[in-house]
């Protein structure tokens, strides 16, 4: 096979890049990215070099910095350097070494595209923004990584031990979301990669650390698949098969997913609603739940504790790291545990609201405040506006979330009644009663925010002045 030929139609074939792009070629100094490198200059490519040091390997990562800085100016090419203390960032993420080398590459690679958009506009007349973060009417980058075929097939292995699904069997994208990530050499054995590297005479540097199988990665290459290939000597090639299957298995799959989420699953603010007879009769069952719940950060493991909520009494529920699945009557409601989680925007949990106040804003939602004589005011009915006697009001008014012991005497009653048990009249949801807010004045409650207000405070023949509050939720 002509390495170089079949290079150039896979890059047309998926799409990948267009001749005049700014590439630059993620180097480490080993073999693949130097044949990478090679392959982009007989091709004709406009490209640089990007080299991450991560500190890992001692004298060895300073030789492999060295290396690359000397083919750059070999190809003279534009060159990117960055040394990463990795082994610290790891420390204080608590993550592999692997994966931190993963992130700060990734992280670095993303700042880098960004720099570079700024500078294009800059220079850009039109100021073309069609593709935000990467792309603009002159300007067009990407990174290229040098992963081949061997390295699809022992990711594809490495998920699917690991139980990622269905996901996880189509391997490593040739493109990732980001856009600006391509790996132009997945199509590309390592053996056609050496006989490259040896027709041409190319010098690179060994990375030691490949020959350990300490890390996964290097125990699925150098003993797993070699194992695998005394048993069934073709099977490289059947998991290359195999890989074009499952991506097209994972587009069938993902589109009944969505029809199933569409048929169950109904947003309400922040919240997700599921009508649990619906979702019982969901086929297959556990696989529909996990692909609902896998979005709030909840786990595999969790899936089968979701199911019995089904079957289980109202005010049950499970939790992920961020939200809760709440067993609600007829429904599973997903929630973050505070709108406060998931937005993090200037939330008080005590509020003060003086008599000048016009508008008071909180956990999304907004208050608007006047005061007008009686005479001249139109009586409203809605449950969102407050209209009270203002002569009977002490400021300031303190408004804050309800709390077990609150009690009030609902309008047209003269009993008090607690507001738990109000609540449960009212029929709301564990969520919901969370996120009920009160008003009180000089320690008496004047009205469930949105709900009702109290008798003691409502407006009568003897009103002189009407303090309005009307309330509006913000978060939709």
């Amino acid at each position: 096979m002509d390495l170089l030929k079949t290079f150039k139609e896979y890059i047309e074939q998926q799409n990948l890049f267009r001749p005049k792009d700014k590439l630059m070629v993620a180097l480490s100094g080993g073999i693949d990215s130097v044949v990478l490198c090679e392959l982009c200059r007989q091709a004709g490519f406009n490209f640089g070099i990007i080299h991450c040091n991560f500190q890992l390997r001692g004298e060895e990562s300073e030789r492999d910095e060295k290396f690359v800085k000397e083919l750059a100016n070999k190809y003279d090419v534009e060159i990117a350097v960055k040394k990463f203390d990795t082994e610290k960032y790891a420390e204080e993420k608590k993550i592999s070494i692997q994966v931190a080398a993963r992130n700060l590459r990734y992280g670095w690679f993303k700042e880098y595209v960004n720099e570079q958009y700024i500078k294009s506009l800059a220079n850009d007349e039109h100021k073309t923004t069609s593709i935000p973060g990467w792309h603009a009417s002159n300007f067009r980058l990407f990174f290229l990584i040098a992963h081949h075929a061997e390295d699809n097939i022992e990711t594809l292995l490495m998920n699917f031990f690991k139980g990622s699904g269905v996901k996880g069997l189509h391997g490593i994208p040739v493109k990732d979301k980001v856009g600006y990530i391509v790996r132009p050499l997945l199509f590309a054995k390592k053996q056609m990669i050496k006989k490259f590297a040896e027709d041409y005479k190319l010098e690179y540097v060994e990375d030691s650390s490949n020959a350990s199988s300490k890390y996964t990665r290097n125990y699925f290459r150098n003993e797993l698949i070699p194992g695998l290939k005394k048993v069934y000597p073709e099977v490289e090639d059947n998991l290359l098969d195999n890989i074009e299957r499952f991506k097209d298995i994972e587009i069938l799959y993902n589109q009944a997913i969505d029809l199933h989420k569409q048929k169950l699953v109904k947003k309400h603010g922040f919240e997700t609603h599921i009508p649990v007879l619906k979702l019982q009769k969901a086929e297959p069952l556990a696989t529909i739940v996990y692909e609902i719940i896998k979005d709030y950060d909840f786990t595999p493991r969790q899936t089968n504790e979701v199911i019995t909520l089904l079957k289980s009494e109202s005010g049950k529920y499970i939790q992920s790291s961020s939200h809760r699945i709440i067993r609600n009557r007829k429904w599973l409601i997903i929630a973050p545990y505070t709108t406060f989680v998931q937005h993090p925007v200037i939330c008080a949990q005590h509020i003060l609201i003086e008599e000048n106040d016009k508008e008071i804003v909180f956990d999304f939602a907004a208050l608007k405040l006047h005061i007008e004589k009686y005479s001249r005011f139109n009586i409203q009915n809605s449950p969102s506006i407050a209209q009270l006697d203002l002569a009977e009001i002490k400021f300031p008014l303190l408004l804050r979330k309800w709390k077990q012991g609150d009690y009030f005497y609902p309008l047209g009653m003269q009993k008090k009644k607690k507001l738990s048990r109000f609540f449960i009249d009212q029929k709301l949801s564990l969520t919901e009663k969370e996120n009920v807010w009160v008003i009180e004045s000089n320690k008496k409650i004047l009205w469930i925010v949105g709900m009702r207000i109290d008798d003691r405070f409502k407006i009568t023949n003897k009103t002189k002045a009407i303090f309005q509050i009307a309330f509006k939720n913000t978060d939709a």
